[in-house]
Parts: C-alpha cells; structure tokens; sequence
C-alpha cells in the first residue's frame, strides 16, 4: 500500500515537479535509475539480514539529506519506526513526516520482546518532533499524540478511476486481495473462518490474491485445512492490472480480516468496483461501514467473520451495498488526492520561507 501510494501520487506531481525517491539499496541496484518516470536514488547496503538493511539504509538517508537537502524545497519522510532517520534534526529544509498507521502493541505478536519494546518506542514517540504531518486516516492520527504546533493533514489513499467504470459481476468466488502476512492481515483468522464458511456453502470458494515474505508458512497451514476446504482454496500469488481488475469486479465480496491496517488500499479498490467488504472493527477501516457498504466482525474472531461471511453471501441487498461503496469511492480519485497532496507540499514551502524551485524529495 505504501508503494502504491507513492507511485500513484508521484506520478501524478512528477507532470510538474522534479521528484527524487530516496530508496533502500537492494541486491544488483544501481546507485541512480530512472523508474516508472521519477529519479530513484538506492542508498544503504543490501544485506540478507531485513534489520540490518533498514539500519543501513536509516544511516546512508540521514547523511544524504544533511549533504543534499539544500537541493530541495521539501522533504517527505515515510515513517516507519524500525528506520530511525532522525530526519527532524534537519532544519534548513521543511521535512513532511507520512504516517500510514499505527501497529502499537502488535509489534508484540510479531517479533521478540526487545525489538518490539523498541519500535513501539519509536511509534509513540518520534511524531512529536516533527512539525508537518500527513496522516493517511484520522483513524490512524487519532493514535498518536503530536507536538503542540504540529500541523497534521488526512490526505486519504485513493483509487484508479479506472475500476469505476467496471461492470460488477458475480462468480461465486470471496477474494482475499494484500500481502500474505499473516499477523498483519488476519490470514490466520481468514482460514479459520473459511473453514467454517466451506461446511455450509461447499460451492463457493475462496481466492487469495497477493504474494509476501509469509508465502511459504501460509501455504503450510493451507495444507494442513480439511481437505473441502483446502479444495475451494484458489492462490493466485501477485497480480496486478486487467487480472486484478477481473478478479475484484467478478467476486461477491472481499474480505479484509487485518488485525491492524493503514487505511487499506485494497478494500478502497473493492469498493471502487462496487462490491461490498468485511472488515475487522478497527476504526481505520470504520469507513466501509459508515459508507454503508459492507459489514465488520471483531478483530480477531474467526467466528465472527465466519458469521459476517455467511450473512453477507445471503444478503439480497449486496450489489447495493457495493454501489454504495462505488459513490463513496468516486470522491477519491488518485487524481484528487494528488492535487491535495501537492497543495499541502506548496503550503508546507510557503510556511517555511524558502523560495521554490518545484523540486519534492520523497523519502
């Protein structure tokens, strides 16, 4: 989701800014390449260990934006806890902090005491020093406590306008569209509850699109469901374009089980093709519901959503529902999210003094 975003809004600016993208180094990486339209710079070392690629890569960003940072009009950070940038020391340029969402105590559940004492350290903490905020949800904002003189803006995610001109239909199939990881999105709780599901509509299935560091220990508890279930299991690994497009505007509904999420990209493009979610009741993902498009299980209980997915399969009002969700979507546009990201930017720069020269540096 983040690179999605990234890409989608820098894209959009790139047609009159210069942008440079900041990027972790990887394995074959040139130092410089011009990609998808925009100037990416690869900084840090490669190295098999994930820990000691986002240190390296923390270090090698600080010490390019304290060499180079005068060579622009602002600098966007993505936040992420475990890449201590320590970015809000520079001052002779505006620094923008991007804070996708909030993981809190999940950290817990997903790596060892130490390490995520340190992250969820890291969370709460560093926001307080940074002065221009951009907060993907007010949801996710609302998780935080900032500096007193912060200035903190919601620019949601948003959609291709191109999956608002599909034409829904029904193929007797629930989607499962993200990263396989299965702490962060539920997938465990996923598989539980389609276990349950299956018992009691044996023709429908269940597809799983996306791809992701936990593949192989996903497709072992795959495996070891009964075997029903595990038949009406289709894993179609990364997709992307007019196979994703097919995939979304053919199910009969998504399901999004994610124990915590930004504000969850690939529920918006289920919307944007009209079809209902399931979403855990996290309040990031409060939306669905609000727009009155889908229906929301307990974070966390299999059961739960093996209820919700049994309602909504007979619900008579579902392909209402997704309309409703494709009218939310319709305001959401990549387009306008990218003309509210770029005035916020330009506001940033007059705040701050410096003469623009239609430079952005994302982070």
């Amino acid at each position: 989701g983040v690179g999605v975003r990234a890409y989608e809004l820098y894209r959009h600016l790139g047609e009159r800014n210069d942008i440079t993208l900041l990027c972790k180094k990887y394995p074959g990486s040139a130092d410089e390449a011009v990609l998808e339209g925009l100037r990416h710079v690869f900084v840090g070392t490669p190295s098999p260990s994930l820990t000691a690629a986002l240190l390296s890569y923390a270090r090698e960003a600080g010490r390019f934006v304290r060499s180079r940072g005068d060579r622009f009009d602002v600098i966007v950070e993505e936040f992420s806890p475990a890449i201590p940038t320590f970015l809000w020391l520079f001052r002779r340029r505006p620094v923008v902090l991007q804070i996708q969402g909030y993981t809190g105590k999940n950290y817990f559940g997903k790596y060892n005491p130490l390490y995520s004492g340190l992250l969820y350290a890291a969370e709460r903490f560093t926001p307080r020093f940074y002065h221009n905020i951009i907060v993907v949800s007010r949801a996710a904002g609302d998780r935080y406590r900032f500096g007193s003189s912060s200035r903190v803006e919601v620019i949601s995610n948003g959609v291709d306008p191109g999956l608002l001109g599909t034409v829904p239909i029904e193929s007797g199939y629930i989607l499962y569209l993200g990263r396989i990881d299965i702490h962060h999105k539920g997938l465990d709780i996923l598989l539980d509850a389609f276990g349950d599901f299956c018992r009691h509509f044996p023709g429908v299935k269940l597809v799983i699109a996306g791809d992701g560091r936990d593949r192989a220990r996903f497709l072992a508890r795959v495996e070891d469901m009964s075997p029903p279930a595990r038949r009406n299991i289709e894993l179609k690994g990364w997709v992307d374009g007019r196979e994703k497009e097919d995939l979304l505007r053919s199910s009969l509904f998504s399901v999004v089980p994610s124990r915590y999420e930004t504000q969850g990209i690939a529920a918006l493009e289920a919307l944007a093709c009209a079809k209902p979610v399931i979403v855990s009741d996290i309040p990031e993902l409060a939306y669905v519901l609000s727009a009155g498009a889908g229906l929301s299980f307990r974070c966390g209980d299999a059961a739960g959503l093996a209820g919700a997915m049994k309602t909504l399969f007979l619900r008579q009002d579902r392909r209402a529902m997704g309309g409703k969700g494709r009218a939310m979507a319709r305001e959401i546009t990549w387009e306008r999210i990218a003309s509210r990201y770029e005035s916020f930017l330009r506001g940033t720069v007059r705040s701050a003094g410096t003469n623009a020269k239609n430079v952005d540096a994302g982070l």
